[in-house]
Formats: C-alpha cells, sequence, structure tokens
C-alpha cells in the first residue's frame, strides 16, 4: 500500500497564518466599525449637524448640574447652572460614537472613556481629541431649540 504524501508543513503553516492575518483584519474592521462607523460622516462636521432649529421639548427634562442626551437628534443639552443651558454636538470627536450620558458633570461616551465638561464641550478625559462642537440653544415657551453655531 503506498500512502498519500504528507502536505508540506510550511505551506499549512503559511496557510495557518494567513488564516489568521485575515480573521485578525475582519475582527479589526467590525471592532472600528462598531464605534467609528459614522466617523466618516463626523469628518467633515457639517454632515451630522442638524439643519436649521430643532425643538426638543420641555426645557424642564434637562436637570440643574446635568444634562440629557437627545440619541435621535444628536445633540445633547446640559444645564452647568440654574437656567442656562448649552448644547453640543452629541458625536464624540475621537471615533464618533454618540455620547450616551450626563454624569458626574461631564458628558460621556460609552465606547473609549472620553469625558467632556458640561459648561464647555471641553475634553475632561481622552482619548478625544477635541471638544464637542457648540450649538446656540434657547428657551422659547418653555422648550429648547438648539441651532448649529
Amino acid at each position: 500500500m503506498s500512502e498519500a504524501p504528507e502536505s508540506s508543513p510550511t505551506a499549512s503553516r503559511r496557510t495557518l497564518l494567513c488564516g489568521a492575518a485575515a480573521v485578525l483584519a475582519a475582527g479589526g474592521t467590525v471592532a472600528v466599525s462598531g464605534c467609528g462607523s459614522s466617523s466618516s460622516s463626523s469628518s467633515s462636521g457639517s454632515s451630522s449637524a442638524p439643519k436649521g432649529p430643532v425643538d426638543l421639548g420641555p426645557a424642564s427634562a434637562v436637570p440643574e448640574g446635568g444634562g440629557k442626551v437627545f440619541r435621535d437628534q444628536k445633540i445633547v443639552v446640559t444645564q452647568p447652572t440654574a437656567g442656562q443651558y448649552k448644547a453640543f454636538n452629541a458625536r464624540c470627536t475621537h471615533a464618533g460614537c454618540i455620547v450616551d450620558q450626563v454624569k458626574n458633570q461631564q458628558i460621556q461616551c460609552p465606547c473609549h472613556g472620553s469625558r467632556f465638561g458640561i459648561a464647555d464641550g471641553s475634553v475632561q478625559d481622552g482619548p478625544a481629541p477635541s471638544p464637542l462642537p457648540a450649538y446656540t440653544v434657547t428657551v422659547e415657551g418653555g422648550n429648547l431649540k438648539v441651532t448649529p453655531s
């Protein structure tokens, strides 16, 4: 009986390494796109900004010393002191993730831990490279109206 020739260990090692590289590359793409899939639109800045005034409802929904994330509109509104409202683009400047909460006087990004100040959107903790873009916010008839600056 003749035995089938064994495959070369070099070829199987090469196949294994190429396969592992492909899996790692695909995994990296998934990890990056999971957080930064919207970052391509945030690079232009204006494409993610509202086009005109946005009515966000009652100003009373934004707690003093805190804030509220309006996820669908990609806007976060804060109230650093009584009656003083600030509005920012809710896309983190690091990878484009939408911030998810305002806690301990900071706007917080869930993806990589960036934190922004509620008074000015400044970076309090990275890896975000720059502050959240500010919007103009007014209170009209008890409702918040936000316009890109």
